[in-house]
């Protein structure tokens, strides 16, 4: 453990990481200087050192932690989908095989094979689950109800399983950067990119951009964020093997991603008739909340990687 906190903190991975929890540090302190009375901006703050402290020890320190890591997050964001959504009495049976192929797709991702990780749950479950319905017998909402189950399961396990994989990328020839590097590139953007949103909305927001959907989205907050995480996107490229038009265009797609990817679960919340979807993180909602960007840039941003690289 001690080698490998060593290891994390001399790279360049540990700049960052320094650099995030120094500026944690710093929104701590003038939380509680400046804004004592504010209980939202002191329970955020509390989240993100829980957020920011779960990551680097689950995800940044050794690849197999990391796969366990990844597989509880896609548990409790699947569970908590689950919990939202109408479900039946039969549809636990199939929701039983959905928590399982979690087990499934994350071994598939720690051993790295790819060919099965790519279709274990697009191809295999999605003809396996229908059937498993047929042998149940319930007819009446049967295209309805799997189809729920069949899309968490593409969101919250399919998508998110490919920062698992990513982990498990080995370090290029010509390059001392690997998975873990990748992993804290794209999370961090997508964190990123999230954040100067809603500070672009904040200052110069006018004009709504989806205000059925998410009110508080705005063409200005897009916009903003956009420019300005492709510029982060080259700013941060030491932890990709990129060249700056890579990295730009890597900025771009997170940005863009993730704001289809946050929008696309607001629709949910909308169509359920939630604000948050749950209160496991104070200040931040539930798992789904916080991980709702990155359910669109990992695969995205995987892919656009492997086709480069590997």
């Amino acid at each position: 453990m001690m080698d490998s906190m060593e290891m994390l903190f001399s790279g360049k991975s540990g700049i960052v990481i320094g650099v995030i929890l120094g500026l944690l540090l710093l929104a701590t302190l003038v939380v509680r200087v400046f804004f004592r009375t504010s209980t939202e901006l002191k329970d955020r703050v509390q989240s993100w050192w829980i957020i920011v402290l779960a990551f680097v020890v689950g995800a940044m320190l050794h690849t197999t932690v990391a796969m366990f890591f990844f597989a509880l997050i896609s548990y409790l964001a699947l569970k908590e989908y689950f919990t939202l959504i109408p479900t039946r009495r039969t549809d636990r049976r199939i929701i039983f095989y959905a928590y399982l192929s979690i087990v499934i797709q994350y071994w598939f991702a720690g051993i790295q094979w790819y060919g099965m990780f790519i279709i274990w749950i697009p191809v295999y479950l999605f003809l396996l689950l229908p059937f498993r319905q047929v042998l149940i017998g319930d007819t009446k909402g049967f295209l309805e109800h799997t189809s729920r189950v069949q899309w968490g399961l593409m969101m919250f396990v399919f998508g998110l399983s490919h920062i698992a994989y990513m982990m498990t990328l080995p370090v290029l020839n010509g390059h001392d950067v690997g998975g873990k590097e990748l992993v804290l590139y794209v999370v961090l953007l997508t964190e990123l990119n999230d954040i100067l949103q809603y500070l672009w909305g904040k200052t110069l927001g006018k004009h709504k951009i989806i205000p059925k959907v998410s009110p508080n989205k705005t063409v200005e907050g897009f916009l903003g964020a956009f420019f300005t995480l492709s510029l982060l996107g080259v700013a941060f490229s030491f932890l990709t093997p990129f060249t700056w038009m890579q990295a730009l265009f890597a900025g771009m797609l997170i940005s863009s991603a993730g704001f289809i990817g946050d929008v696309v679960i607001s629709m949910v919340k909308r169509d359920i008739g939630v604000k948050d979807s749950g209160n496991l993180l104070p200040g931040h909602g539930g798992i789904l909340d916080r991980i709702d960007s990155l359910t669109y840039t990992a695969p995205l941003f995987f892919h656009y990687t492997y086709y480069l690289y590997y």
